[in-house]
């Protein structure tokens, strides 16, 4: 199937768009090693993730809140400082160019996270990108987490396009599949994740970083 000129473009938050060095300082405080963040994510995910497969549901911050009970000895009440800390994001150097060049090129720009309420909006309005994004989507909405398909098809129905004009960019491989999968154009780029895993199917769209992410994306048939 051609891919075509993505009408809408969704971002990811957590690392794609947002840096969670705030979240890593606030550990390293807590007399934790810096690795511990990516442990404790990876462990988020999966927590989110079977949880969605089951039909059950939890939110980005109670999975968090576990996945660091169970990977550190913090307290309740420093863990709940730690999750605080996702409050105090702020976007990557090169977030505002890729942004500003969608917009300019007349494609509307939302983020699409399973994360908690006010995240995505307090990291945008930090970088002052708040007028460069037309909607903050969280999957909390529909509990669900990414990469269910329903959650990429709910994104479509809230931008009002169909799935095939809705594309989705994403440092994480199996956010990409995800959207792959629901009839999304998936665009991704090293960030944390340095390789596209090989047992994916390719990336419709794979640059070096994200403003060429962007670009392969405008660089469609319209």
């Amino acid at each position: 199937m051609t891919r075509l000129r993505p009408a809408v473009v969704a971002f990811d938050v957590n690392e794609t768009l947002l840096d969670l060095a705030p979240v890593r300082a606030t550990l390293v405080e807590a007399g934790q090693p810096e690795s511990l963040l990516g442990t404790v994510f990876a462990r988020t995910l999966l927590t989110g993730f079977a949880a969605t497969v089951v039909g059950d549901w939890c939110s980005f911050r109670d999975a968090f809140d576990s996945a660091l009970a169970q990977e550190s000895p913090l307290p309740a009440d420093t863990r709940a400082t730690v999750l605080d800390a996702f409050a105090e994001l702020s976007p990557h150097p090169d977030v505002e160019p890729a942004l500003r060049r969608l917009t300019e090129a007349g494609v509307r720009v939302v983020t699409l996270s399973h994360g908690s309420p006010g995240v995505a909006q307090a990291g945008l309005a930090r970088g002052g990108l708040t007028p460069l994004v037309a909607a903050t989507l969280t999957s909390e909405a529909i509990r669900a987490w990414k990469p269910a398909r329903e959650v990429y098809l709910w994104a479509a129905g809230r931008c009002e396009v169909a799935p095939e004009r809705l594309a989705l960019v994403a440092s994480h491989g199996w956010d990409v599949l995800g959207a792959q999968r629901a009839g999304l154009t998936g665009a991704w780029f090293p960030r944390s994740e340095r390789v596209y895993p090989a047992v994916y199917e390719a990336p419709h769209v794979q640059a070096d970083d994200l403003l060429g992410a962007v670009e392969g994306l405008l660089a469609l048939p319209a």
